[in-house]
């Protein structure tokens, strides 16, 4: 199978302030990849989770910061955030504009936990 197709634009979720489009993952023939394209608002941060696979997030535009073991690492455009299977993270918006952001996935779908290991219920396709 031969996909190709344009990206959509991520759309608000039921996170605050977080938008989110599902650009490439199982419904589209992959079988151990997913792609998600994110925007996270000034002052928005994702929740802190793992997942069962490891992650790989581009920062397109913008300033965060990634929490994750105990440490804090600011980012911005054309950093690349490499995060291990299992890891417990979280990524702010610290800066006045938003955060917009590549997550790479080495599975499809992409199981997300909370730290606790409690299944997070994502309001989009992964």
């Amino acid at each position: 199978m031969l996909n190709v197709f344009e990206a959509i634009r991520p759309e608000p979720t039921a996170l605050a302030g977080i938008a989110h489009a599902t650009l490439a993952s199982a419904a589209d023939g992959l079988r151990q990849l997913s792609v998600w394209r994110q925007i996270v608002a000034p002052g928005a941060a994702t929740p802190p989770h793992s997942h069962h696979c490891d992650e790989v997030v581009l920062c397109v535009s913008g300033w965060g910061e990634v929490h994750a073991g105990g440490q804090a690492r600011r980012f911005g455009a054309d950093a690349v955030v490499v995060l291990p299977r299992g890891q417990v993270h979280q990524l702010f918006n610290i800066g006045p504009l938003p955060l917009e952001v590549i997550g790479i996935f080495g599975s499809t779908p992409v199981a997300t936990l909370l730290p606790d290991g409690q299944a997070i219920q994502l309001p989009w396709a992964t």
